[in-house]
């Protein structure tokens, strides 16, 4: 067995100085393949689903190649890493398309606390019932993907206190969003939130894993992981998302793994026992202590993330899949990248300085993934 797996990927647009310029209308304009966020200063890519890690690799830098080329014509401009605004611009709304009401909405209700860029990793599960059994499991243990992937430790040019800023004053939308029992259980509380107008439409739901599809809450086909700051190298992103799947192989063969039957907890206290989980890990990412959905015994992120792996390691090798699992144990060494860069910051490299060095450092990546990746595929 072996899913279906694509991104949705935002990122920001602005100068080799780490400046966060708009530029998504420009960009909508003039290339195929990009969209708009509320903001013009995050552009927006989906890779098409696949099974393979290897198309998928393509899938994330060649969109990126095309953009990168573009903003270098344009006037030098290029892509910031990062999934806040970490040198400055955090006071001003910049609208990328003026006329829309919902944008109306979103910048008068949240200002500047939703200008930020992420990474959304989609998995194909076609039986809804599954589906919502795997979004249960994957809710409890979404502060794990979040602790891999923080990389927003600064806003507006100073250290916040958190290694996902993002994660951290995000806005969840409804505020309350139970564990839900069945597809129909998720249809029926879906409707009512449109009802009160506690969701605006059917995208305003903003959790840290959600059920999507092509017609929602009806037609449902994947789950959708919402939780991980933007991961700017596509091994990383790739090796938590091997992970991801490799655990949903195994929750779909077990129809025991499900918190609403293997916790002690009452589902109103799952909700809130992964509530903290996910602040914890906003603030501390891999070294928070968080607390195990299945008895409650108190865990270290990393360690929780290690034993996962080590579960699941056997179904990523059946699947083919382990070689793109294992660069997860360099994160776990080394640390995310919000850890990198407060220890730079530490040792006293100022964040602007940060910022630049992570510029040159992802462009260089992508550059050397794709010669000897992308093109020894090609040949």
């Amino acid at each position: 067995m072996i899913l279906l797996k694509g991104f949705e990927i935002e990122m920001y647009t602005g100068t080799p100085q780490g400046e966060i310029v708009g530029l998504s209308d420009k960009i909508m304009a003039d290339l195929d393949g990009f969209m708009r966020e509320p903001d013009s200063r995050n552009v927006e890519y989906i890779t098409q689903p696949s099974m393979s890690y290897d198309n998928l690799l393509c899938a994330l830098l060649s969109p990126r190649r095309k953009l990168r080329n573009y903003l270098q014509g344009l006037d030098n401009y290029t892509l910031i890493p990062g999934s806040t605004l970490s040198l400055q611009g955090s006071q001003r709304f910049f609208r990328s398309d003026p006329t829309n009401p919902y944008h109306d909405y979103i910048e008068q209700t949240y200002g500047t606390k939703v200008v930020t860029a992420s990474v959304h990793i989609n998995v194909g599960i076609s039986d809804p019932e599954v589906l919502m059994r795997a979004c249960r499991v994957i809710r409890m243990e979404a502060p794990l993907y979040l602790a891999m992937s923080a990389s927003s430790p600064f806003l507006d040019g100073k250290t916040t206190g958190y290694h996902s800023t993002r994660w951290g004053v995000f806005p969840q939308n409804p505020d309350y969003i139970p564990l839900f029992a069945s597809h129909a259980d998720h249809i029926q509380w879906v409707n009512e939130q449109l009802t009160a107008g506690t969701m605006q439409n059917i995208r305003h739901l903003w959790t840290s894993v959600r059920p999507n599809g092509d017609r929602r809450p009806y037609d449902l086909n994947r789950l959708e992981l919402r939780i991980c700051d933007l991961v700017t190298d596509p091994i990383a992103l790739l090796a938590i998302t091997a992970l991801l799947e490799a655990r949903l192989i195994q929750i779909i063969n077990d129809p025991t793994i499900d918190p609403l039957n293997q916790s002690p907890f009452s589902p109103a206290e799952l909700i809130s026992l992964t509530m903290k989980n996910e602040m914890a890990a906003a603030i501390n990412s891999l070294d928070a202590q968080l607390q195990r959905w299945q008895d409650g015994s108190i865990i270290l992120a990393r360690d929780w993330i290690g034993e996962i792996y080590q579960e699941v390691g056997i179904i990523a090798k059946k699947q083919g899949f382990s070689c793109f699992l294992s660069p997860l144990l360099k994160i776990l060494r080394e640390g995310n990248e919000a850890q990198q860069w407060l220890q730079l910051h530490g040792v006293g490299v100022d964040i602007q300085r940060v910022i630049t060095q992570a510029i040159i450092a992802t462009q260089k990546r992508e550059t050397e993934l794709e010669s000897k990746l992308c093109l020894s595929m090609r040949e």
